[in-house]
């Protein structure tokens, strides 16, 4: 049954009932406790119908049962939430800020601004810019070298204020930005040094807008890292450190590399040769489809709509969701965003680390001040013990 409901966005009622195994009810409390959303039949003036992937959702929920080891396991893997928080959440394939549409504050918001609004501050952050760190390496090396530096000259989080806490994110933030991206040294907003640095002024609006459409995502690896790191009383230069880390893996953040091969290698062979292929090897479509937003991630969709693709990465976009019908993720929108402002080699991953940072301080404040330590359990399944 599950299967059929993830192929169609809406069921009827005796669907829902059919899918549920319940009565009509019992179907109305689901509504009524807003597990399952509903809106009238524009074809049957009075008849209703229920979200299918709603229904997709209890059925799964169900179907683990109410063993503790199922449970548990089942929220390690886009399952249960685990996590109390306050900042942000997914409803009905929208990202909200605390309760505020993530798109919408992209019209018009800064980095700042969602920082000030994650934060709980009464006013903007300065994310002021720092000297680059002398460092012969890559510039992912620099600036986990300076946010090392920082993270060892910080003091104990037991021993700060609010005040002062927020003061000390704001300026890992400017650090880790200006290792990343040399900036001037001034008080203007962070997405117009970012556009100055990289010789795009024209494009600092754009920049903006991504920067505020990736500064959280509710509880993602990243963020859990650097409040599991938080809980543990180490300081919040330690908590950016073990946010950017996990952020820095190929099934994340830098996601955004096989994304860029993928469009890469469909340019070369041939778009619709290389989509193909893929399907038919069962290999995945890098920068498709998103685990939270079946219906399509709204802020791939919000990024493209702001400027005009570039023709390849239309063509990509066009040609995977005929054949599968996924839509684009926020990976492949910065990928064709790259293309389209001749962005520097590594400006999606910086960006994005960048935008994330916010929220890896907004998670580690507020783990810091709920004062729990983070402590999952294993299941040992290693040779038996030899008592």
């Amino acid at each position: 049954m599950i299967d059929s409901i993830n192929v169609k966005n809406w069921m009827t009622q005796e669907e829902a009932c059919e899918a549920l195994s319940v009565r009509k009810q019992t179907l109305y409390a689901y509504v009524s406790r807003g597990q399952i959303e509903v809106q009238g039949d524009p074809q049957h003036a009075n008849r209703n119908l229920y979200r299918a992937a709603d229904i997709a959702a209890l059925v799964k929920k169900r179907s683990l049962g109410r063993a503790r080891k199922n449970i548990a396991a089942s929220t390690m893997a886009w399952g249960e939430p685990i996590i109390d928080t306050s900042l942000s959440t997914i409803v009905r394939g929208r990202l909200y800020y605390r309760g505020q549409d993530a798109v919408r504050l992209a019209a018009s918001a800064t980095l700042e601004q969602i920082a000030q609004l994650l934060w709980n501050m009464d006013a903007p952050p300065r994310f002021p810019s720092f000297e680059p760190m002398p460092f012969d390496g890559p510039v992912s090396a620099r600036v986990y070298a300076a946010l090392a530096h920082a993270a060892t000259s910080d003091r104990m989080e037991s021993a700060c204020d609010d005040v002062d806490r927020v003061a000390r994110a704001a300026a890992l933030v400017g650090r880790l930005a200006s290792n990343f991206v040399e900036l001037r040294p001034d008080d203007g907003p962070l997405h117009v040094r970012i556009a100055d640095a990289w010789g795009i002024p024209h494009h600092a609006d754009l920049l903006r807008r991504v920067l505020v459409l990736l500064a959280d995502q509710e509880l993602t690896s990243s963020s859990f890292a650097a409040r599991v790191a938080a809980s543990t009383g180490a300081s919040l230069g330690a908590s950016m450190i073990a946010g950017l880390a996990a952020f820095s893996g190929p099934m994340h953040g830098n996601a955004i590399v096989r994304v860029r091969e993928f469009l890469n290698d469909a340019k070369r062979s041939g778009i619709a040769t290389v989509v193909q292929r893929r399907i038919a090897a069962g290999d995945t479509l890098p920068g498709f489809g998103h685990e939270l937003y079946p219906q399509g991630d709204p802020r791939a969709a919000d990024l493209l709509s702001a400027f005009d693709a570039p023709d390849a990465a239309r063509e990509l976009i066009d040609c995977v969701e005929r054949a599968t019908g996924k839509l684009p993720a926020i990976d492949m929108a910065l990928a064709a965003l790259v293309e389209r402002c001749d962005l520097p080699e590594g400006a999606a991953f910086a960006l994005f680390a960048i935008a994330r940072s916010v929220g890896w301080m907004a998670h580690s404040i507020e783990q810091i001040t709920e004062g729990t330590l983070l402590r999952p359990r294993a299941n040992y399944v290693g040779p038996a013990v030899i008592e």
